[in-house]
């Protein structure tokens, strides 16, 4: 049986992460736009590293998820992580080819 102590931890633990989460994506916003041009490359590396933690992360708890709702957020952690990773590493694998072509063409 549930008391209204329990149920109102609830709620504030939901406000509490919708918090953490709404200042995390502001936070983020921020970070990025004022990040130079010249660093794009290397941010994008790291992004690609934390994406793969995301990755392993969401395919342990996809492992361990009992109901469906559990289940159907695991599997969509995993394709956009898994989207953000590969698109990031065609960008970069196309990005290194374009200077391996000017080493080339200086030889």
């Amino acid at each position: 049986m549930r008391g209204g102590k329990e149920a109102g931890g609830d709620v504030t633990t939901v406000i509490a992460s919708l918090t953490i989460f709404a200042l995390a994506v502001f936070l983020g916003f921020e970070l990025i736009g004022r990040v130079p041009t010249l660093l794009h490359t290397p941010l994008m590396s790291g992004t690609n590293a934390i994406s793969g933690i995301i990755l392993v992360g969401a395919i342990l708890v996809g492992g361990a998820s009992d109901g469906t709702l559990e289940k159907t957020l695991t599997f969509i952690a995993v394709v956009l992580a898994t989207i953000n990773v590969v698109g990031g590493f065609l960008v970069t694998d196309r990005m290194l080819e374009m200077f391996k072509q000017r080493r080339e063409d200086r030889e």
